[in-house]
């Protein structure tokens, strides 16, 4: 497969294997299992060794159904190794943190969630059983504050366990997954052409990077190459998506601070973008575009698209301006919910919130897809961690966002826009892209029918949901709101 190197990697040399990769800077991804075709348990190790070296994904069998866990050794493991206890019903011995993940207090199934023999669309039972607090809760002083699932305006399903005394943050625990909605089994038995349409409704707001991702999955299986026009739009279509996305970060930002005029300017242009969408595509979430091989249709990128595309740019570059230039906005942000390099690396930050701690990684750059290859493209970082550093790393995106998108209109290659596909049975394929909340991968397999047995996503909210309690801990129970919207994080990207 394109950009991705398989290995076999015995049980007993996986924590080995692990150690050698931090040694060796390297960084796990994702960790996922799987039934292969002769039915037996199989998971998969995805592995980035190094920058511009390929992937490496290591295929591990369970020995008696068991597999020890390396979250001591790579700590961002630990929810992977919790999700597939949760949904396979696997052992992972010595686990450092053995608590349900995605299944909630009470909930049973006759088969494993994610096993061929539970019937797919089928709901799980509940009974009602209680949540055991942490030791910190018996402490008579500490108060406990219960924050959700149900939150005001359209906030997304979650629950969030402040304790605290006075105004600061002893513990802190969101309880996620209330709208987990089995999207990975939903795939299974759905023909490939048709998984498109699942990938856009993962989460509304990446839409097009999903589907976009899927396609890749689907297209390095069968070994295609896509052709130049339709990489052209579709590059530019992906970052036509950060850009709303980051002015709606921006005025979501703005509205936690108080400056309400802030968030209805942002709110303003993230809807221009939108209709920049709707008048290029017909869809303002980019949907009904990409299909595995290339298009579904031809777009043209004509002189208005491109001057609504500029005359947005000068105006988010101005409203970027008044948000730095109001103190009241920077004093909330300075050194508000910091995240230092070091939890950034081993818990599994990805994208701006990784880049605003110092790690320089981009999907782009490093393992470059599309028009990526061709692209100049600067990574914005900062060391400083906090609300600002993020803002600011999505700041200098948006910009560039811009520019990208100017450049690649100009181009207009002219030429096909699909390539017919020929997939195999019992086929695997990589997909990944950086979409803007970061790393997204979707790795895929088909059955001997050629349909689709397994899809796991690795989307980037999954990652930065569990880095966010990091920041919190010792904080201002004041700053809550202002220091999650500087995550930029979804729940239905995390959820799926």
């Amino acid at each position: 497969m394109n950009g991705v190197e398989y290995m076999t990697v015995p049980a007993d040399a996986l924590r080995a294997r692990c150690q050698q990769l931090v040694r060796d800077q390297g960084r796990l991804q994702m960790i996922y299992a799987r039934r292969d075709a002769d039915d037996e348990l199989e998971v998969r190790y995805l592995c980035a060794p190094a920058k511009g070296r390929a992937f490496e994904m290591w295929c591990c069998k369970p020995v008696d159904g068991r597999l020890p866990s390396v979250a001591d050794i790579v700590p961002l493991a630990s929810w992977y190794e919790r999700e597939m206890r949760d949904l396979f019903a696997l052992e992972i011995d010595d686990m450092p943190q053995s608590a349900p993940l995605v299944l909630h207090e009470g909930a049973s199934s006759e088969h494993p969630p994610m096993e061929p023999a539970h019937p797919r669309g089928q709901a799980l039972t509940f009974e009602r059983s209680d949540w055991h607090a942490p030791e910190i809760a018996a402490n008579g002083d500490v108060q406990r504050l219960p924050f959700g699932p149900v939150r005001a305006d359209v906030m997304e399903s979650a629950q969030f366990i402040f304790y605290y005394l006075g105004e600061s943050i002893l513990h802190y625990q969101p309880r996620l997954f209330f709208k987990h909605r089995g999207l990975e089994k939903r795939f299974e038995g759905v023909a490939p052409a048709l998984g498109t349409v699942l990938a856009e409704r993962v989460s509304g707001v990446g839409s097009f990077a999903h589907a976009w991702a899927y396609c890749r999955a689907i297209e390095s299986m069968a070994d295609a190459g896509i052709p130049p026009r339709a990489e052209m739009i579709r590059t530019l279509l992906g970052e036509l998506e950060r850009i709303y996305n980051h002015l709606h970060y921006f005025a979501h930002l703005a509205s936690t601070t108080t400056l309400y005029v802030g968030d209805a300017q942002g709110r303003l242009l993230e809807e221009k973008a939108k209709q920049i969408n709707a008048k290029l595509t017909g869809s303002r979430f980019l949907r009904g575009i990409v299909v595995p091989g290339g298009l579904r249709r031809d777009l043209s990128l004509d002189a208005d698209a491109l001057g609504d595309v500029r005359a947005l740019a000068d105006e988010a570059v101005e409203y970027l301006q008044h948000l730095e230039s109001t103190p009241s906005y920077m004093d909330r942000l300075i050194e508000t919910g910091v995240l230092s390099r070091d939890v950034a690396y081993d818990q599994g930050a990805t994208g701006p919130v990784e880049r605003a701690s110092g790690l320089d990684r981009d999907l782009r750059r490093d393992h470059p897809y599309s028009m990526y290859l061709d692209l100049p493209l600067e990574i914005p970082t900062d060391d400083r961690g906090d609300a600002l550093a993020r803002a600011r790393v999505r700041a200098a995106e948006l910009k560039q966002s811009f520019e990208m998108v100017k450049r690649l209109a100009r181009l207009n290659l002219d030429g096909p826009i699909r390539t017919d596909l020929t997939l195999p049975a019992l086929g695997s394929g990589l997909g990944w892209v950086e979409g803007a909340r970061g790393a997204l991968y979707y790795a895929v397999h088909t059955d001997a029918a050629g349909r689709l047995a397994r899809v796991k996503i690795k989307s980037p909210s999954f990652s930065n949901w569990r880095v966010f309690p990091f920041t919190m801990h010792g904080g201002d129970i004041m700053d809550y709101a202002i220091n999650e919207a500087s995550f930029g994080l979804t729940i239905a990207g995390c959820d799926r």
